[in-house]
């Protein structure tokens, strides 16, 4: 396949990032390898989505904090970015609404029809420089400050393309795929919109089965083929680091906290006495 036939896919993860861990980010760099190597993907961008402070979750420390310590995890990243739009919504967005919203987005800002069905596109797309000089739509920063609608698009400058198909899919661990089967926990149209729609691509945790999950959901079977497990290494060591276990070392003095927290995130953890005194 040539670069405009392959389909060109933006990745969005949404979570707590509660703190966002090195986990996270190799979640990103696995999945675009994998996409990669099917031979019929090429990812253009990466968005980090951290849920509103309304979400509820005990010991979810301000969203002021968390877009901080994920701009400071991305900064070195040339495709992956921080969206800031969740945290400053009224309140709780569902995944199914952050998703519709990036499609809605990517369509004013390109003029591209994001409909992710197999419908190539005339129009320009996110994706990497021109040889012209462009500003980034959306800068990393220290201090997140409220970003106009356009800024919001996040992912960088603008490609032209004669003609390419682009979707946007949602990244996650096996762990959010396994709570897709938990009766009552999803809203079942947001599920068919966000696995038939929109489609998934999984980067298994603890070696989980996938396999296995997916059979316990009617909806995850009947769009099997929109979901994209990451089949690398089993036993990669980030497939176990998780937030909770970055809290649980920063609260003990534990100093394998290096091994899940890049060292800007630490020191800004640090800085703002952020999970020391609190549980779980």
């Amino acid at each position: 396949m040539t670069e405009t036939t392959k389909t060109h896919v933006i990745l969005l993860a949404c979570g707590s990032f509660n703190p966002i861990t090195k986990g996270h980010i190799q979640m990103f760099e696995r999945a675009r390898d994998y996409l990669h190597k099917t031979g019929r993907f090429i990812v253009i961008g990466g968005i980090v989505s951290p849920v509103h402070d309304s979400y509820g979750k005990q010991g979810l420390v301000s969203s002021r904090h968390r877009l901080i310590m994920c701009q400071l995890a991305v900064q070195n990243s040339d495709w992956i970015r921080v969206d800031p739009w969740e945290c400053y919504q009224d309140t709780w967005q569902t995944t199914c609404s952050v998703l519709e919203h990036h499609r809605d987005l990517m369509k004013r800002v390109t003029g591209c029809i994001l409909s992710n069905v197999n419908t190539p596109s005339m129009t320009p797309v996110i994706g990497q420089p021109q040889n012209e000089t462009s500003q980034p739509i959306y800068q990393n920063s220290n201090v997140p400050t409220k970003p106009t609608a356009d800024e919001n698009a996040n992912l960088g400058t603008v490609m032209r393309y004669e003609e390419i198909e682009l979707r946007i899919l949602l990244l996650c661990g096996s762990d959010l795929l396994e709570s897709f089967c938990i009766p009552g926990l999803w809203n079942e149209a947001d599920m068919e919109v966000i696995v038939g729609d929109f489609g998934i691509v999984v980067v298994p945790r603890d070696a989980a089965d996938t396999d296995r999950i997916m059979n316990h959901s009617s909806i995850l079977r009947k769009y099997k083929n929109n979901i994209m497990v990451v089949k690398d290494d089993i036993n990669h060591p980030m497939s176990v680091i998780s937030s909770t276990k970055s809290r649980l070392a920063l609260q003990h003095g534990d100093g394998h906290v290096v091994d899940y927290l890049s060292q800007p995130v630490i020191d800004y953890i640090l800085k703002s006495q952020l999970y020391i005194n609190t549980s779980g």
